[in-house]
């Protein structure tokens, strides 16, 4: 019987190192699985720059090796995106098979906010992508010169934008947070053995040793 529907899964050029990605690949591919393995390349997995990640050309082509189709397309260009992502999607379902998809970019920000991207790559490097390159940049260009899109909406947007973003933080710091025993409730359908045995043990640790915490800031679990 033929799938409706397909699977995605997303991860970056690092991500693409690990073990579980090749085993992952090869068994949709024997086993004709209607799956699009989307990789975001944007240069850097985490600190490690692309040329200590590969020597070959990309991750892309190693579909090749696994019998998958595959497509390399420019992740800054909104358009090329969806129209690439749109015809894999199809082809995965009317051939019932899986593909990979390699989206180039660049990481601007940093990694998380425990990295400091500055310790392993120069500013003027990240200026010349988020100035020549970015996808929001060239997105707002092709709006502005079909009249779309002007300076002036940009600025009163982002005004506009950011007075709401931080009306939401003034809201959520007076708001109790999340129970710290509700990380295992929306992790699957319904909770493994596994996972009920450890929130278990976090529910007596807690129990026993909740003065450590402040669970007063918490909502209840219940």
């Amino acid at each position: 019987e033929l799938s409706s529907g397909i699977n995605a899964e997303y991860g970056g050029e690092g991500a693409a190192s690990e073990g579980d990605v090749h085993a992952a690949m090869n068994m949709a591919a024997t086993l004709s699985c209607p799956t699009l393995f989307i990789c975001r390349n944007n240069g850097y997995a985490i600190s490690t720059p692309t040329q200590d990640q590969y020597a070959g050309d990309g991750i892309a082509v190693r579909a090749i090796g696994y019998g998958m189709r595959c497509v390399r397309i420019d992740g800054n260009d909104v358009f090329a995106v969806y129209a690439g992502i749109k015809a894999a999607r199809a082809l995965a379902l009317e051939q019932q098979c899986p593909v990979l998809i390699e989206l180039m970019t660049y990481r601007v920000g940093h990694h998380s906010t425990s990295d400091d991207s500055t310790a392993y790559r120069s500013i003027d490097e990240v200026n010349y992508w988020n100035k020549e390159d970015s996808p929001v940049g060239r997105l707002a260009q092709y709006l502005s010169t079909r009249g779309l899109w002007s300076k002036e909406q940009e600025d009163s947007y982002g005004k506009e934008c950011r007075k709401e973003i931080m009306s939401a933080f003034s809201r959520a710091e007076t708001e109790r947070g999340p129970n710290p025993l509700w990380v295992f409730d929306d992790v699957y359908d319904t909770r493994s053995e596994q996972l009920s045995e450890q929130r278990e043990e976090l529910r007596e640790h807690l129990e026993k040793y909740g003065e450590n915490y402040s669970l007063d800031k918490f909502m209840p679990a219940e």
